[in-house]
C-alpha cells in the first residue's frame, strides 16, 4: 500500500512564493495526499493562491503571526498522512520529488527524519543550498555544502541537523518527539528537533534524489540576529548533556565575549543583549524542558558530541574564526572535550 503524505506549508505574506511552488507540488501529489497551509495572518491572501492550484488544500488561520515553529505545530496537529513533510513556501519541488521523499519510509535506511536536497540558482548555476546543517559545539548551525556543485546519487547528510526548508519524518515520530519548540518563533527550530532525535537514538538522513529549488537569499537584520542568538542559547540549555555543558563552559563564555565585539561592530549589539536577556527570563521554563528532554535521552554525551564539529566552515562567519590560529585552537579544544567524554 502506497504511503500518504501530509505536506505542511507556513505562509506569511508568501503569495508570490506559493505561486511558484504550488504548481510544481500539485504535479507530485497522489490521490491520498493532503496539503495543509497555515496562514500566519498574511496580508496578501495566500489561501486564495493555494486554492487556485490545490482545490483540496486545507487552510488553517492563526489570526496572528505566531511564528514559524508554532504554525508548523498547528498544521502538523491537523495531519493524517503516514509521512509529514514540512515545506517552505519558497522551496519548489522538482520532478520525482514525491517518490524520492517517500523512499526512506520503506527502504532499510532506518532514519527517524530526513531532508530533501535543497538547491538554488546562483549566477545561472545550480548549486547546493543545504545538504544538511553542520552544528558547531557552541551551537552555531549553517547550510552544509552551501555553494558547492550538486552531489551524485547516494550522497549522505553533510551535517548533524536537518534543514527545515524541506524536512520529512513519519507522523508517528513527529508526534512522539513533540514537534518543534513553539516558543522559538523562528530559526533553530529544525536544529533543536534534530538534536532531540539524535539524543533519543534516532538517525538523520538526506534523500538526495528528492530535490527542492529554494528561492534563497541570505539577509540579515537586528531582529534576525535576536532570534538566532536567543534560540541558539535556548537550544544549548535544553539539549546538551550536563557533562558536555560543563566541559564547554570556557568556550561558551569566550564565544559570548567575542560575539559582543562582533555585534558591536556589526550594528546589532542591542539585539544580542536583548537575546541574552530573553534567555535569562526564559531560563526557569528552559530548565523544566531540559529535565524532560534529558530524562528521555538514550545516548551518552560522547556519542551525541560526535555529531558536532569544531570548524565554523561557512563563508557567512567572520574570516578570523575560519583561519588559524582560531581554527586550530578550536580543533584542539574539541579533541580534548571528546577525549574526556570518552
Amino acid at each position: 500500500m502506497e504511503s500518504s503524505l501530509s505536506v505542511v506549508i507556513v505562509a506569511w505574506n508568501s503569495a508570490s512564493d506559493l505561486a511558484r511552488t504550488l504548481p510544481a507540488l500539485a504535479g507530485e501529489l497522489g490521490p491520498d495526499d493532503e496539503v495543509i497551509l497555515v496562514d500566519n495572518d498574511s496580508a496578501d491572501d495566500p489561501a486564495g493562491v493555494a486554492r487556485r492550484w490545490l482545490p483540496m488544500v486545507r487552510v488553517v488561520s492563526m489570526n496572528r503571526n505566531a511564528g514559524y515553529a508554532a504554525a508548523v505545530n498547528r498544521g502538523a496537529a491537523e495531519a493524517g498522512g503516514d509521512l509529514l513533510v514540512l515545506l517552505n513556501p519558497d522551496a519548489r519541488p522538482e520532478p520525482g520529488f514525491r517518490e524520492a521523499i517517500c523512499r526512506p519510509l520503506s527502504d532499510d535506511s532506518g532514519w527517524a527524519a530526513w531532508m530533501a536536497l535543497v538547491v538554488y540558482d546562483h549566477d545561472g548555476r545550480r548549486q547546493v543550498n543545504s545538504a544538511g546543517n553542520p552544528l558547531h559545539f557552541t551551537g552555531f548551525s549553517w547550510a552544509g555544502d552551501h555553494g558547492r556543485g550538486l552531489p551524485g546519487p547516494g550522497a549522505s547528510l553533510a551535517g548533524a541537523a536537518l534543514s527545515g526548508a524541506c524536512l520529512a519524518t513519519p507522523l508517528e515520530t513527529w508526534r512522539r518527539s513533540g514537534g518543534f519548540a513553539g516558543r522559538f518563533f523562528l530559526y533553530h527550530e529544525d536544529t533543536d528537533l534534530s538534536i532531540r532525535l539524535l539524543l533519543s537514538g534516532g538517525r538523520l538522513g538526506l534523500a538526495a534524489d528528492a530535490v527542492v529549488d529554494h528561492d534563497y537569499d541570505f539577509a540579515s537584520s537586528p531582529r534576525k540576529y535576536f532570534w538566532l542568538e536567543r534560540n541558539r542559547l535556548a537550544m544549548i540549555a535544553r539539549n546538551y548533556p550536563a557533562s558536555l555543558l560543563l566541559l564547554l563552559l570556557p568556550a561558551l563564555v569566550l564565544t559570548e565575549a567575542a560575539l559582543l565585539i562582533v555585534a558591536g561592530r556589526g550594528g546589532w549589539l542591542r539585539a544580542k543583549l536583548d537575546a541574552d536577556a530573553a534567555v535569562l527570563r526564559w531560563m526557569p521554563r528552559l530548565l523544566l524542558e531540559r529535565r524532560r528532554i534529558q530524562a528521555s535521552r538514550t545516548v551518552g554525551p560522547g556519542e551525541f558530541a560526535s555529531n558536532l564539529t569544531a570548524d565554523l566552515d561557512s563563508p557567512f562567519f567572520p574570516a578570523f574564526v575560519r583561519r588559524n590560529p582560531v581554527r586550530a585552537a578550536m580543533r584542539l579544544y574539541w579533541r580534548l572535550v571528546l577525549a574526556l567524554l570518552g
